[in-house]
């Protein structure tokens, strides 16, 4: 589990939960018929924009920003340098016994395809694609996300006009007028929290996580076709080192 999601989101929510206690009562804070504007109108609006399949395979993929990283490249680049060394000394049908453990689907794939004696280009090609997919999935995701923190202010605006028009609609009884305008303002609050607490901070949890996996599978390609030409380890650890920042190759220096 990624800890730092968990810690965020009950930080996120322990704050304003505090916030609003201390404000003092705290069943002024909770009205249905905005609740019902705010979640219904940007669940509304969101389906509109997309498919169902779409909507519902974005919960999918928002349960990765709780699910633990799987870290930066560094142990990915010292597992493929030590399958060059095994390929190099005995052979790539040699790595057919050591991708049961790699941990990673893609690896594995990456270097059957190699043992089975695909063509170099033939490689790049499915893998290649198999890359442009997963990022057009993860954008989708991130796409139904971005409107949700778009939508969820906009129908927060909505009912706190159609709360004013209501309150305005009473201005003969001034004893009214309090309780209508906070009921107006919820609606913006309820909306804000879903577009700040939530929407936005799992879009951009998603979209790192997104370019760390793109990373790994652009790493993997590389290496994978390296080993498949014979080039010796050394050579195969100096090209990943490349898709790194200078701190972490030192990193992988001192790994190995």
């Amino acid at each position: 589990m990624d800890i730092a999601t968990v810690v965020g989101l009950v930080a996120g929510i322990t704050l304003v939960a505090i916030t609003i206690v201390l404000g003092g009562n705290v069943l002024i804070f909770i009205n249905v018929p905005s609740a019902v504007m705010v979640f219904g109108g940007t669940a509304a609006a969101v389906l509109i924009n997309f498919p169902l399949s779409d909507v519902l395979n974005v919960m999918k993929t928002v349960r990765n920003t709780f699910t633990q990283d799987p870290g930066g490249p560094e142990k990915l680049i010292q597992k493929l340098v030590e399958f060059a060394t095994i390929a190099r000394r005995e052979g790539i049908l040699a790595l057919e016994n050591h991708t049961e453990n790699a941990g990673d689907e893609f690896l594995q794939k990456s270097v059957q395809l190699a043992i089975d004696g695909t063509a170099p280009e033939l490689i790049k090609d499915i893998l290649t694609t198999e890359l442009a997919f997963m990022e057009d999935r993860h954008t989708m995701a991130q796409s139904v996300l971005n409107a949700t923190a778009a939508y969820a202010p906009a129908y927060g605006m909505i009912g706190t006009l159609i709360g004013l028009v209501a309150m305005l609609a009473t201005l003969d009884d001034p004893s009214k007028i309090g309780g209508g305008m906070a009921i107006a303002l919820l609606t913006t609050l309820y909306g804000a929290l879903i577009a700040n607490l939530f929407a936005l901070p799992m879009l951009g949890k998603l979209r790192v996580r997104t370019a760390s996996e793109l990373l790994r599978k652009e790493i993997v390609i590389e290496g994978i076709l390296s080993i498949q030409s014979g080039d010796n380890p050394r050579v195969v650890e100096q090209k990943l080192k490349a898709f790194v920042a200078p701190a972490l190759r030192d990193q992988i220096i001192a790994g190995n």
